[in-house]
Parts: C-alpha cells; structure tokens; sequence
C-alpha cells in the first residue's frame, strides 16, 4: 500500500481507505481532496477509536450487537459505492456514544432530539443511514417497530452545483495542458459523464478498441463508452506521477 500525505488514509489499487489502530478499515468516497473524500475523511477522523474486544460494547440485546451484525449482513453488504463507507462512519460514531444503549428500547423521542442537534444536511445522511439498520433490525425482530417512523428532515432548498460554461473549461484546460494530472481528471469527467468514484477507477487498461470498459460503482451497470478523438489525445502521453494506470 502507498500512504498519502492525510493522517490514517492508506490507498490501494485506486481505493482510498482510513485505517486508525483498533478501529476497522474505513473506504472513503471520490477523489483525494474532493468535497466528497474530505467529507468522509473528517468523519472518519472525528469518529472515536473503536475498541475491539471490549466486552461492554457487543453485550447482546444492545445497540453494539445489533450494529456490529448489521455489517454483516445481506442488507449492508448489498450497498454499492461510497455508500457503505459513509454510513459505517455515521454508525460508528453513534455506536461510541450510545453502544451500550438497550436497542430495543430505544425511543422515538431520542431520535428527534439527537436529530435536532444536527444541521438539516447531516441530520438528512444520519436519518438515511440510520433509518436502514432499524429496518434491517425490525426484519430480525430486534426491535418491535421502527424508531424513526414518521420522522422527516426539512432541508433548504439548494441551487445544487455550478455547471461550468464554455468560457470556465477553456480557462481551466489554460491554467493545465495535456500531460497533466488535472487536465487528465478533467477529460475523463468530461468526456465520459460518469461519477468521481468511477473516474478514479478507470485506467489505460480499460480501453479497448477504441472504448473504455467501465463498471459504474453506484449501479453496477457495465457500460462501453466511446473514447472520442480529444479524450484519446489527452490519454495519448505517458507522464511520470500521474498514475500507475495511466
């Protein structure tokens, strides 16, 4: 494994994971530095170490049993991309704080009230995440019926991201030629239309005949894309640091 310059983050094969002693290895989303990957990261980070072994957080019946089967489960695994990556982080954390919590008992009360102390976007991901393992826990008749039923979280409307104009990629392609990491970043994004996590798993060793093979994270979804001539001649030259892929 290469380390990256981020503390705990080991990354393998074009995978990216934070790994902290005692605490189970974490994947993170996206592009090192993107918002995605940085978000992820400072979770994992903010997260306490998880003490394996320690008797008190698996006691059966509690909130540490059932979350810690969870992952092991059709229902967790079956998730695709970032995704499992980003609920373990928000599962862990409140598995340090309220571990030893009796899951069956848990009340619909101390769900709103923890989730009032959220800003509307986290609170939004927590219930996502959250609401999935009570579920999975209700399936398995660990709980009696769902907590979080009924619970709704109001975000602010959002313009959602900037689209880049003609005039902003001419400028951006300026400030980086061809041969560069970020001007390669850029093309494949581009010309490809596929999602960040998909982006960085894609290599010289994907193209054949003139197409890129790719198999969407998110979807599972094999697709061939046609690798259009301006793609083709920013792939063309080999430069050293880029990528071991490419």
């Amino acid at each position: 494994m290469t380390k990256l310059h981020l503390k705990y983050v080991q990354s393998y094969r074009g995978y990216h994971y934070f790994r902290r002693c005692g605490s189970p290895y974490v994947q993170l989303p996206g592009i090192p530095g993107s918002a995605e990957f940085m978000e992820a990261y400072q979770a994992a980070l903010a997260a306490a170490p998880v003490a394996i072994g320690a008797s008190t957080r698996s006691k059966l019946g509690s909130v540490s049993a059932a979350i810690a089967e969870y992952y092991g489960s059709q229902a967790f695994r079956s998730l695709t991309g970032g995704t499992p990556a980003k609920r373990r982080v928000i599962l862990e954390r409140f598995r340090e704080d309220y571990g030893h919590k009796r899951l069956a008992t848990l009340p619909r009360d101390f769900i709103v009230a923890l989730i009032d102390t959220m800003a509307p976007h986290t609170a939004r991901n927590w219930l996502k995440s959250f609401r999935h393992f009570i579920r999975w826990c209700e399936s398995r008749k660990l709980v009696r019926s769902d907590p979080t039923w009924g619970i709704k979280v109001r975000v602010p409307q959002s313009g959602g991201h900037h689209t880049w104009s003609e005039d902003e990629i001419a400028q951006y392609e300026a400030a980086y030629p061809i041969g560069s990491k970020a001007r390669l970043a850029l093309a494949l994004g581009l010309y490809t239309a596929q999602r960040r996590g998909d982006v960085v798993r894609m290599g010289r060793q994907h193209i054949r005949n003139g197409e890129l093979m790719v198999r969407q994270g998110k979807t599972n979804a094999a697709l061939l894309i046609p690798v259009l001539p301006v793609l083709a001649a920013i792939i063309a030259p080999r430069r050293p640091g880029i990528s071991r892929c490419w």
